[in-house]
């Protein structure tokens, strides 16, 4: 298989270059980000974003689709030792294949536009692990965007990225705006406001029994330790609490905006 100009052995500037996006300064610095393993570099190389793939050359045989796709797409594959890989990779265990890629958020506006009817809203959420997993879910459930309000972990860090198993380049994300600001688009988009509490006035299944959950609806998620503050559960048009049956004291993040998302996604289709 012929392989894109530029393709051959990692040379060090071009490792030097890519693991400097380990960094957050240096990824908003270049626009770009670092994707590792093969779901999430094969979902990256589809929507078009990878600029470089760096390969490991000891397990060329396993890698064959990757290098087509370069191919096909005129990415260029650099292809490295393990011990090259391994300092691009975040993973304790690299998967063999690390991407360049372009970087993917969108203007608030222009996440917005259209008719949207489900989106999820986080703001001021730390853990890249969460982050990862709520657009995950997003993407599984059905949204049509993920707002990450400034004060957020940015979609880019390399858990985030990985928790996200590729669905980043699934749909819309867009980050830095105040939760304010977020939730006043999300209004003038005409869709309802409803914000995930544990103390929340409103029960999910009373609400998705009634009809509450059928229109265009936006989710507004809090931070993992200290979850909504009073100013911000004030900006929705609704608190609502996930009713627990058990013993567990509550919900984690992800795990709530899996409940909500899916509540929401499965009213809107009835």
């Amino acid at each position: 298989m012929t392989e894109p100009t530029g393709s051959g052995p990692a040379s060090k500037a071009r490792l030097r270059s890519a693991r400097a996006l380990r960094q957050a300064r240096q990824r908003d610095r270049a626009g770009s980000f670092l994707v590792e393993g093969p779901q999430a570099v094969r979902e990256a190389l589809a929507a078009g974003v990878v600029t470089e793939l760096f390969c490991d050359e000891t397990v060329a045989d396993r890698l064959a689709e990757f290098v087509g796709a370069a191919a096909t797409s005129g990415v260029p594959v650099r292809w490295t030792s393990p011990a090259e890989l391994a300092g691009l990779a975040d993973a304790v265990t690299p998967q063999g294949i690390v991407a360049v890629a372009r970087a993917v958020d969108l203007p608030l506006a222009e996440v917005l536009v259209g008719s949207p009817r489900l989106v999820v809203c986080c703001a001021q959420v730390r853990d890249p692990g969460n982050a990862g997993t709520v657009i995950r879910c997003a993407d599984a459930f059905g949204a049509d965007a993920v707002l990450l309000t400034a004060g957020s972990v940015s979609p880019y860090n390399a858990k985030t990225v990985r928790a996200s198993v590729g669905s980043l380049f699934h749909l819309p994300v867009s980050v830095g705006a105040t939760p304010a600001a977020a939730v006043e688009a999300l209004h003038a988009a005409g869709l309802q406001v409803l914000a995930a509490d544990g103390g929340g006035d409103a029960d999910l299944l009373e609400l998705a029994g009634s009809g509450g959950l059928a229109g265009p609806t936006a989710w507004l998620m809090g931070n993992e330790a200290w979850g909504l503050p009073a100013e911000h559960r004030a900006l929705a048009d609704a608190v609502v609490r996930v009713p627990i049956w058990g013993r567990a004291e509550s919900l984690n993040l992800a795990t709530a905006a899996a409940v909500c998302l899916y509540a929401t996604g499965a009213a809107q289709r009835r």
